[in-house]
């Protein structure tokens, strides 16, 4: 049998480029991993980048609802909605790096060079907050350009009670003379429609005219005068009361814990009936040792006679959860000259000169926001007023008298243009109305 020779010659360089390639491909496959597992790290630290501004964002936007809170606003605006960005154009490993540790400021910083913002808390217009109204005077302002029109109703009822005693004692236990007792209950209705314009963020002014209603019945019975039964006299009158104008101006920027300012002017005119007009039921004298009458009007005023100027200064104070507010006036009467009352016959008394008591009030309260739409308000309101002056001379029975009124005030928003404030007041002293109640109903637009 021929045997053929086999070459190995060509085998061999195959077998041994086998052997070679195994470890070289093995290296190739390392390298492969390795670079896989440095391009998954770097989408780590870009994802991770990524949720740490979503949630800087965030506590952001939980930080402006809290001042929202703190402040008593009855509502904000929320911040808008975080739009999904591209991974790359938030953080790069590199500046992961540089802002890890350092705080909102320096990662917000960080986005921000990117040219991509994640999201802003609401800018803050250094505004008062808002509480429920109980007082004349608004605590927040209206903004510049809007205007506010306010319609409201007003209602105050108050009774008292009088015992005259005229004649002299032969022992303390004995009069002679005459004994006149009334009691004297007053029903007065307000209907007024106010309209404030913001100059500016920090100016405004308004205009006020008032409608009134009034109602007295006087009960009285005179005792020696044999009879014994009890005379009424009912009187009451309605027109146009004294028109308003008044300015408000916030001083400073205030803040969480610190206060808000706001000086006020207020001019009272005299374009309602004046009390020296309406005629009395005195035949020709109401004063003085030939009295014929009691100097009750037939027909009720709607207006003071006097013009009034009366500057204020109210303070707002935000404290989480609620606001302290209060406000100090003065209000100042200008006397009248020449001043003279129409009696039964139509003749005029003179009365010469009558300077009425100035007021100096204040009035303080707290403020509370129920949630974004209610708001609930309780206060104290205080007023001194001084005695009256005639011909420079004290008015026989003038003194000073104190006015204590307790309110409390409750607001709810139904819209962003409307908002429904009712408030009820309770006298505290002798002199003030025994129970008030006002609703107003502000419209903004």
């Amino acid at each position: 049998m021929r045997k053929f020779p086999i070459s190995i010659s060509p085998v061999l360089p195959i077998f041994f480029a086998g052997v070679l390639a195994g470890p070289a491909a093995q290296a190739q496959t390392g390298d492969e991993a390795a670079s896989s597992l440095a391009a998954r790290v770097k989408t780590l630290r870009e994802e991770l980048a990524l949720q740490r501004a979503r949630v800087d964002a965030l506590e952001q936007e939980i930080d402006a609802m809290r001042n929202a809170v703190r402040l008593g606003a009855s509502s904000f605006s929320p911040m808008p909605a975080i739009a999904p960005a591209p991974i790359a154009t938030l953080a790069g490993p590199g500046q992961l790096d540089t802002t890890r540790g350092a705080g909102r400021a320096a990662a917000q910083t960080a986005a921000g060079a990117t040219g991509n913002a994640v999201g802003r808390a609401p800018q803050a217009d250094g505004r008062p907050p808002e509480v429920a109204p109980i007082f004349e005077q608004p605590g927040v302002l209206t903004p510049r350009g809007q205007y506010v029109l306010e319609p409201a109703l007003q209602f105050g009822y108050s009774s008292s009670n009088r015992v005259a005693l005229v004649g002299y004692t032969i022992i303390p236990a004995l009069l002679i003379g005459l004994v006149d007792v009334r009691e004297v209950k007053r029903n007065t209705s307000t209907a007024s429609l106010t309209v404030r314009r913001g100059i500016t963020n920090r100016l405004e002014v308004e205009v006020k005219v008032p409608y009134v209603y009034r109602s007295d019945a006087t009960v009285s019975r005179e005792i020696f005068t044999g009879t014994a039964v009890e005379r009424v006299f009912d009187t009451s009158g309605q027109a146009v009361g004294d028109v308003e104008l008044a300015a408000r101006y916030q001083i400073n920027n205030g803040g969480a814990d610190k206060p808000y300012f706001i000086g006020g002017l207020r001019l009272k005119t005299r374009t309602g009936r004046d009390p020296f007009e309406v005629v009395t039921d005195c035949t020709t004298r109401c004063i003085g040792p030939n009295v014929t009458g009691t100097g009750l009007p037939l027909d009720l005023p709607t207006g003071s006679g006097f013009y009034s100027v009366q500057p204020s200064l109210t303070w707002l104070l935000p404290s989480d959860p609620g606001v302290f507010f209060g406000t100090f006036s003065y209000l100042h009467n200008v006397k009248r000259n020449n001043v003279s009352r129409t009696v039964l016959s139509g003749e005029q008394e003179a009365l010469g000169t009558i300077k009425p008591g100035d007021v100096f009030g204040f009035n303080f309260g707290l403020g509370l926001a129920l949630n974004d739409k209610a708001s609930l308000s309780l206060g104290y309101d205080h007023s001194s007023i001084a005695r009256t002056y005639q011909a420079g001379q004290p008015v026989p029975g003038s003194v000073r008298t104190q006015l204590g009124t307790l309110l409390l005030g409750f607001s709810y928003r139904i819209s962003e243009q409307r908002t429904l404030s009712v408030s009820v007041g309770a006298g505290l002293t002798r002199d003030t109305p025994d129970v008030s109640l006002m609703v107003r109903l502000p419209l903004t637009f």
